[in-house]
Parts: structure tokens; C-alpha cells; sequence
């Protein structure tokens, strides 16, 4: 292969044989990287996808070249919440391969200038001067002939813990408070203008485990913050929802009773005599439930000999005649009417 390089005197951008080789970035990935690398510092402000646009890097290809850059460290981004409640998006873009941890230093400015080299003083090098500065020890004892006292440790009374009635609240709002954080995060999902952090949430949630703990559910205090919203839209999420639970917040569930107000136990029965007669006359006692007055066993034996009489009559009773002999038998007790259907 014939090659007939020029190396350009102006207006070129300084390419590593790492990118520019590198087997896992496309060609748009690698021309995206090396065009925004060339930018004077008035057009680097804009956002990664304008430059992109201009170079006719559009749609998928786009999308593509972007997750390239951001998986092998060229690119990083930041997605904060501003003062008004806006989301913000920083981009970061390197000639280098970043981890997140140099890419955050370098958004904060905290990065270290490489050690340079130290200019030489003017003039000739002189000998070292000795005797123009008193020691330590001698300029301590001019200047402080007496020594600073020690610092003692300051002694600091017993402050003992302060009782509030509210203390027993805020442990049955452990629970319900991280429930009700559960609840509020959970909201970006419905509605994105409701997005909280962590802190922001965290600030909210006992005022929403006090919804919970009035026996609403999780599914309606997420109802009732996500309808009705203001028409203009919502401006700050967590003004809104303060406002909205301090202002909708349910009326507290009555008390529960007292075990002392609980039914008494009923009262045990005194045992009878069972009036019926046993198979030797023997007399028996039980404790009845209402107003009986023959035990258990009794009534089941009674009730058994009944069925017993009633099953010997039906048996002892004949079979019925079937309808052609009952027909048979009217028809030979009424001779005289037979003849007369006769002739009839």
C-alpha cells in the first residue's frame, strides 16, 4: 500500500493512536470524540447530541456511539436537580479513558497540576548562612518566658434526656415512616414532576407515616398525591406535597377499647338431676346449657327408641296393592255398575 501523508499546519486536531485504533468505538464514536475534542471553549458549552447533529450523527446511530463513549470512559454525565426543581444534564467529555471517581474530581475542580520543572534562581550559587536565626529553644524563652498553661478538659454537666409524650409516637411511626418514604419515592413513576431525592423524601416521610398509621394505604396516599393537580404544573415537589399532607391528612381512628369494658365470661351452671329414667333407676347429674332437663346420653337414648317404634309399625304395615288390582278389587265389590258401563 502507497501512502502520501501531509501533515496539516493549521487547523487539525491532535488524534491518539488509541482512539483512533481503538477496535470496540465505530467510526461515528471516533469522529463524534475527535470533532468535539477540536472545539474552541465558546461552542464546548453546548450539549453532546448538537454536535453530534451537525456532523449528520442522527437517531440510532447516535444512541450508539453515545453508550460506546460512556462504557469505556469518554464520556460522563450528571443529572442534578436544580434550585426551582428543573433537572440540569453535565457532560463530560475526555481525550482519555476516565473512571467516575477522576471524571467527578475533574467536574469539581479538584484536580492536581502535574509537578513542573523548577526554574533556577538568578545568580551564582552562594554558601549557606549560618548564625542569623536564633534557636527554638532560645527564641521560646525570650519571647514566652512563661509556658501556656494545659487545657484542661472542660467538665460539662449531666444533661439528662428529656421525656417527650411525643416519644411514643415517633416509635409507632418507625414502620409507617419508611413505608411512607417507600411511598414517596415511588411517585416519579406516576407522575415525573413529583421526582424527590432521598432527602427531600426522608423529610416528608414522617408526616406521610402518620397517613398510614390512620389506616390509610399505601396505594391511596399514592392516589391522593398524584390526582388532581395544579393545571400550571407543579413548581417545587416538595412544597406541594408538605402542603398536601399537612392539608388532606385524615382524622385520627378512635381509641380502641379497653380490656376492662371486654364481655364478662358467661356464667357455669350449677348441676341438676336428670329427670329421666335410667335402664337400673339410677340418678344422674349434668350441667345444662339453656333450660333442659334431661342429660345428653338421655335424650339421644329416647330419641333412638322412637326411631326404633316408628321403623316396626312402618314394617309391620303391608305393601300397598298396585293400581291394577286396587281397580280389580272396586270392580268386583260393584257388579251392577260394571254392566251398566256396558251397556252404556
Amino acid at each position: 500500500m502507497l501512502r502520501h501523508v501531509i501533515a496539516p499546519s493549521r487547523r487539525y486536531v491532535k488524534a491518539s493512536h488509541d482512539v483512533v485504533r481503538h477496535a470496540r468505538l465505530t467510526s461515528d464514536a471516533k469522529i463524534l470524540l475527535l470533532a468535539v475534542q477540536g472545539l474552541p471553549e465558546e461552542m464546548a458549552a453546548r450539549p453532546l447530541s448538537e454536535h453530534a447533529r451537525k456532523l449528520g450523527i442522527t437517531g440510532r446511530a447516535y444512541q450508539k456511539s453515545k453508550e460506546q463513549l460512556v462504557a469505556h470512559g469518554y464520556v460522563h454525565e450528571w443529572r442534578d436537580q436544580g434550585e426551582r426543581g428543573r433537572w440540569v444534564t453535565e457532560q463530560l467529555l475526555s481525550s482519555v479513558p476516565l473512571t467516575p471517581e477522576e471524571a467527578l474530581a475533574l467536574r469539581h475542580g479538584r484536580t492536581e497540576a502535574p509537578p513542573s520543572a523548577r526554574k533556577p534562581t538568578v545568580g551564582d550559587p552562594a554558601g549557606r548562612v549560618a548564625g542569623r536565626q536564633l534557636p527554638v529553644e532560645e527564641e521560646q524563652e525570650k519571647n514566652c518566658p512563661h509556658p501556656p498553661s494545659e487545657v484542661r478538659p472542660e467538665v460539662r454537666p449531666e444533661v439528662r434526656p428529656e421525656v417527650r409524650p411525643e416519644a411514643g409516637l415517633q416509635v409507632a411511626l418507625g414502620s409507617e415512616a419508611a413505608e411512607g418514604e417507600r411511598v414517596l419515592l415511588s411517585l416519579r413513576h406516576v407522575r415525573r414532576e413529583l421526582y424527590l431525592g432521598v432527602k427531600e423524601a426522608r423529610g416528608l416521610a414522617e408526616l406521610a407515616g402518620r397517613w398510614l398509621l390512620r389506616g390509610v394505604s399505601a396505594g391511596e396516599l399514592r392516589r391522593v398525591l398524584t390526582t388532581e393537580l395544579p393545571g400550571d404544573g407543579v413548581r417545587s415537589a416538595v412544597g406541594f406535597l408538605r402542603f398536601r399532607l399537612l392539608h388532606k391528612m385524615p382524622p385520627e381512628l378512635p381509641a380502641a377499647p379497653s380490656p376492662e369494658s371486654a364481655a364478662t365470661p358467661p356464667r357455669v351452671a350449677e348441676l341438676v338431676a336428670c329427670t329421666a329414667v335410667g335402664p337400673e333407676d339410677d340418678v344422674h347429674v349434668f350441667r345444662p346449657l339453656s333450660d333442659e332437663t334431661e342429660c345428653g346420653p338421655c335424650r339421644r337414648r329416647a330419641a333412638w327408641e322412637r326411631w326404633e317404634r316408628r321403623r316396626d309399625l312402618e314394617v309391620a304395615e303391608p305393601d300397598p296393592l298396585p293400581w291394577r288390582e286396587r281397580f280389580a278389587k272396586l270392580g268386583a265389590s260393584c257388579p251392577g255398575d260394571e254392566g251398566a258401563v256396558h251397556r252404556a
